[in-house]
């Protein structure tokens, strides 16, 4: 029988080694790696391409979602299980459009992610504790967006307080994309980017990049569908 290979990304040394001991006691289960911060966890996944990692989505340097985008911008074959303190239906949306096969609250029991890391390694999704396919995966986020959006949507055009420039940045921010890789697809410098975010974060009155993409999800001015479709051409 096959091994599934296992990375576990996390930056706390106490439940880094938690999840490692709970997986050693699995006989399918072989963890081959593990890193306490986002780019050293990259790394490892680059290098070693698991079946599955395991990653908090709070890390320094690179977070969760960015290692989650550049894996699949990358094509490794690796399959990616978010852990996080916080865990709430907006963030669900963005980690699984992001590429995610997994997306858990860090006080999971131990033998509830090991049934997690089985079923993603056979190919399915879990979200909220439901094993999806495909499909199902596809009509729970389509549900869920219209859920969040529909008690912020105005008819017509919706308004909204940013410059056309800042709407692009948050559009691509709202994608999970770096400020490297906004830069690079609009044409325009690291810093001039990050003059943009900063803008926006001050605009909207959030703290974060995460709550502008929710904010703007909510509201209706990013159409992520339509994104979608577009990179897929």
């Amino acid at each position: 029988m096959s091994k599934i290979s296992i990375v576990v990304v996390d930056d706390h040394p106490l439940f880094q080694q938690g999840v490692i001991d709970a997986f050693s006691l699995e006989p399918d289960f072989d963890v081959i790696g593990q890193a306490a911060n986002g780019t050293k966890g990259l790394e490892v996944i680059r290098q070693l391409k698991p079946s599955v990692s395991v990653v908090d989505v709070n890390l320094p340097e690179l977070n969760g979602q960015q290692i989650t985008r550049q894996v699949a911008n990358e094509k490794i074959p690796t399959k990616i299980i978010l852990l996080t303190a916080y865990d709430d239906t907006e963030q669900v949306i963005h980690a699984m459009r992001a590429g995610a096969s997994a997306y858990c609250a860090k006080d999971i029991l131990p033998e509830k992610l090991v049934d997690i890391v089985r079923a993603v390694a056979d190919g399915k999704y879990v979200v909220q504790e439901e094993i999806l396919d495909d499909d199902e995966l596809e009509k729970w986020l389509m549900n869920q967006t219209e859920q969040a959006i529909r008690p912020y949507s105005d008819p017509g055009e919706p308004f909204h307080p940013l410059s056309n420039r800042e709407m692009e940045v948050l559009e691509c921010v709202t994608t999970g994309m770096s400020n490297k890789e906004i830069a690079g697809m609009l044409g325009i410098s690291h810093q001039t980017v990050k003059n943009h975010v900063t803008a926006i974060l001050r605009k909207l009155g959030v703290d974060d990049r995460t709550q502008a993409a929710v904010y703007a999800l909510r509201r209706g001015w990013v159409r992520l569908y339509q994104q979608d479709s577009e990179s897929q051409e």
